[in-house]
């Protein structure tokens, strides 16, 4: 086992980690820019080593001052979270060149599934169902046009190295396949420095639903159920719930196990999750696979009691998982909030400023991952996401009652947040019902406009 690892990430994920390299005894140390000075994870870390000025590129997407970070303190791995280098091969590949552990997994696994196109011809070798559309990115609008008339409109225009909903374009006409095939690649070449795009066919209102996995160098991989991450808003997720409404037993185990299957098809080991779309005859179709920890990943982990982070770094250090499919089991029911400092009523405009007054509700069934306390000062830099409010009941009703009151227990004064805002989507009866989907956030968002 590492003796020290260093944690290529800020806000609550870094402060995740290293709750995690505690409890397995293991040193940290935590990286910061200037803007971060007085960051939880900055101070709650056995060491700190500022890496740059407050831009991203100056700091938490500089590699070279994050590996000089690792070995000027002995670091003999790196975590790099969610996000920032989470999934960027070259990074995997300069730790591996300098000798330290990449909390991840490979280089090689990174670049095959990084690149959307080339990852859904891994699943299709894979046997896994792929949504219809081009083999690979479209070196042509008249290629584009052939393979959308094939595969029928409405077709989304999708950035090949893209994430976060970033480089993604829907279109319903013929006409309109050029200029959104254009925006589409600015919008990559903007934010992954990779203009390449491919085609793939609309599904109109599924179900955004990931299956979480966890592979070792040994060969063993296992499937821990299923996120629905179905309410977002702008290809951005807003709250996710495990198990999913619409999955049952028979099709959570098909998924499943084409996500095993996906795994060792690429040679995967570490945590991943391979996100799929289901349709409204519970047929699903791969859509991507994220090689790094989720955003939410708590509602697994409270759902089958399994700790992910902690076995992330026991895979890295070459251990066995030591549990088998049958090992895993569904307790009940978890929801996650994200927690944003953003104002609803103004299109979700970011909120920097400082916290002046802070109550995080408790109880039981209740989880909160922060990194923010009273007299914190958000920043503009960086993501509006402030916490995660996650509850978990031995059933869904109880899970959403549990999340009601969590909700309108919190307290956040000194800048605006979302809080009034989920709240607002939890009681809505389509949310009790299970009876929303992928685009449902942004039809009730049109709706409350009126």
């Amino acid at each position: 086992m590492f003796k020290k690892i260093l944690i290529a990430n800020r806000g609550e994920i870094a402060v995740r980690i290293i709750r995690a390299c505690r409890e397995l005894g293991i040193r940290c140390v935590a990286v910061y820019s200037t803007a971060d000075r007085n960051a939880l994870h900055a101070q709650i870390a056995d060491e700190a080593v500022c890496i740059g000025p407050a831009a991203t590129k100056d700091s938490y997407l500089n590699m070279n001052a994050i590996i000089q970070a690792a070995l000027n303190t002995g670091a003999e791995a790196i975590h790099p979270g969610f996000g920032f280098l989470s999934e960027n091969a070259e990074f995997a590949r300069l730790c591996e060149k300098n000798r330290i552990v990449f909390i991840g997994p490979s280089y090689k696994s990174i670049e095959m599934l990084g690149d959307k196109a080339a990852a859904k011809e891994t699943m299709a070798a894979a046997g896994v169902p792929v949504i219809p559309g081009s083999k690979g990115a479209v070196k042509s609008v008249e290629e584009a046009k052939e393979v959308a008339e094939k595969a029928g409109y409405p077709i989304l225009v999708k950035a090949s190295a893209g994430g976060g909903g970033r480089g993604i374009r829907r279109v319903d006409k013929p006409e309109e396949l050029e200029a959104q095939i254009i925006a589409a690649q600015q919008e990559a070449k903007n934010f992954f420095g990779d203009d390449s795009v491919y085609i793939e066919k609309f599904l109109i209102n599924p179900h955004h639903v990931e299956i979480q996995i966890i592979a070792d160098m040994h060969g063993n991989t296992v499937y821990l159920g299923e996120r629905d991450c179905s309410m977002q808003r702008r290809n951005q997720k807003v709250i996710e719930e495990c198990p999913s409404p619409v999955v049952n037993e028979e099709l959570r185990a098909r998924m499943g196990q084409a996500a095993v299957a996906a795994a060792k098809q690429s040679g995967y080991y570490n945590a991943g999750t391979i996100e799929f779309l289901v349709d409204g005859n519970r047929d699903f179709y791969f859509m991507e696979m994220n090689t790094r920890i989720q955003v939410e990943h708590p509602i697994t982990e409270e759902v089958t009691g399994f700790d992910l982070v902690k076995a992330q770094i026991k895979v890295a250090a070459g251990e066995e998982l030591g549990i088998k499919q049958e090992d895993i089991r569904l307790n009940g029911h978890a929801i996650e909030c994200r927690i944003n400092a953003e104002n609803p009523e103004l299109d979700f405009r970011p909120s920097p400023g400082t916290i002046e007054s802070l109550y995080i509700p408790g109880g039981p069934g209740i989880r909160i991952d922060s990194a923010v306390y009273q007299g914190y000062t958000i920043t503009p830099y960086y993501d509006s996401m402030i916490s995660k409010l996650i509850a978990h009941g031995a059933n869904r009703d109880e899970a959403i009652m549990k999340m009601k009151w969590a909700l309108s227990e919190f307290i956040v004064e000194g800048v605006d947040t979302n809080i009034d805002f989920q709240l607002e989507l939890i009681k809505r009866p389509e949310f009790k019902d299970g009876d929303y989907d992928n685009g449902f956030l942004n039809r009730y968002m049109e709706m409350r406009k009126k």
